[in-house]
């Protein structure tokens, strides 16, 4: 879809779209983004599946936007935070899920002070022993020299059983919550033909377990996040479209960075052998560890904003409505920021001011619990001295918004 660039600030280069599925398959990101931070940092991009759009790809202008939320809006009502709807035309089959990422404030501030408590210090502290015994038993089931699949052996059943305990979800059922993120997560699908009809079946299909499970909770109730909505003024009284939105964001939130920053872990450090051994040597080294391999990694690509009415930033002039993609991606690569960005620096000192849980008001609430699974990961491997050695490159999604894996075969050794 091509737009009439003409009021907009023009581009120093041609447009590059990297909202291409392709880009992320086959591994060919870095160079786009590497152009785009140095000759145009802000770019608009006139023709793309998802229509025009502007890029933002450098540290410092993502910041910049995310403190301004009163100019550039998260709304559902206006698209919310993919490129996957229009501002003002809704795509055949299209619905908008309320939920509170995707809103402005004063009803996002409501809202996510009725989450925020279930994912603060205390509680995700309370998490530890569980997150610990399960990872330890799902480590303790693994053959040593042996190929497998980390993603489906490793990261999806750790991720899939913090969100099972999380919601107090049906432990046999627990698989079905990996299946719905992956089907709410992917934009791209969403937006091609006939996808809308696949994901409103998927959604209602997840609506009807949750609203099962509502009113389970409402007889009796729990500490559980589902008792915790159903308890407070702000969430309570939600519609069955904006319950299914809030679901399926805490879903995709509480999968999608946590199951891809674990694959990163075992793919990322094989390629960076030096790092891997000073962290095996030095285990205090852990948690800023993880902080690296959330940057490297960078488990969602971007946020999506749209502009609330025309707008000249840095010089470079914006108009209402147009879509605006805040490239996380190409912002934890930005070598103003973090030199040798390209690399995993266990060490690295400044790895905690990267930008995948987000910034300003709509950083993500449950990035505790997210940092606590992968520190847990890396002290219990090593515990047991466990090395992961990759076989094969991964097979990675086809996607341009969850920056993640599908496959990756390895085999564990000791160290």
């Amino acid at each position: 879809m091509k737009s009439d660039a003409s009021e907009r600030t023009p581009s120093p280069i041609p447009p590059i779209d990297v909202a291409r599925p392709e880009l992320y398959a086959q591994d060919i990101w870095h160079e786009p983004f590497r152009t785009l931070r140095e000759k145009a940092p802000i770019q608009y991009v006139p023709d793309s599946k998802f229509g025009p759009y502007w890029s933002v790809t450098t540290h410092r202008h993502i910041t910049q936007i995310e403190l301004q939320p009163e100019a550039f809006s998260s709304s559902f009502e206006k698209g919310g935070i993919t490129l996957g709807a229009r501002p003002n035309a809704l795509r055949p089959g299209e619905r908008r899920m309320p939920q509170f990422i995707a809103m402005d404030p004063p009803r996002h501030t409501a809202q996510r002070m009725t989450v925020m408590p279930s994912f603060g210090p205390r509680p995700v502290a309370e998490m530890k022993e569980e997150i610990q015994a399960r990872t330890a038993a799902v480590l303790d089931a693994l053959p040593i020299g042996a190929p497998f699949d980390w993603v489906e052996r490793v990261s999806i059943e750790l991720t899939t059983g913090t969100l099972a305990k999380i919601f107090d979800f049906p432990w046999e059922e627990r698989r079905k919550l990996t299946s719905w993120s992956d089907s709410g997560g992917d934009i791209d699908a969403i937006v091609a033909d006939g996808g809308w009809e696949r994901f409103n079946q998927e959604m209602d299909e997840m609506g009807a377990a949750f609203a099962a499970l509502w009113t389970e909770r409402l007889e009796k109730p729990g500490s559980d996040l589902i008792s915790v909505m159903m308890r407070s003024p702000a969430m309570s009284q939600m519609d069955p479209v904006e319950f299914i939105g809030n679901i399926i964001l805490l879903i995709i939130g509480g999968n999608d960075t946590t199951r891809n920053s674990m694959s990163a872990y075992a793919y990322g450090l094989s390629k960076f052998p030096d790092e891997r051994a000073k962290l095996e040597q030095d285990p205090a080294l852990i948690p800023n560890a993880v902080q690296e391999i959330i940057r490297w990694q960078t488990p969602l690509a971007y946020m999506r904003r749209t502009v609330v009415d025309d707008i000249e930033i840095e010089g470079v002039r914006m108009k209402k409505d147009d879509m605006v993609a805040l490239w996380y991606i190409s912002a934890n690569r930005d070598e103003s920021v973090f030199p040798n960005a390209d690399a995993i620096l266990v060490d690295r000192d400044n790895a905690r001011k990267h930008l995948s849980f987000g910034h300003g008001i709509h950083r993500c609430v449950g990035s505790r619990v997210a940092e606590l699974q992968l520190i847990t990961l890396l002290e219990e491997m090593g515990k047991r001295r466990l090395r992961v050695n990759v076989l094969a490159e991964p097979e990675r999604v086809a996607a341009s918004f969850v920056h993640g894996y599908r496959k990756l075969m390895v085999e564990l050794s000791r160290y």
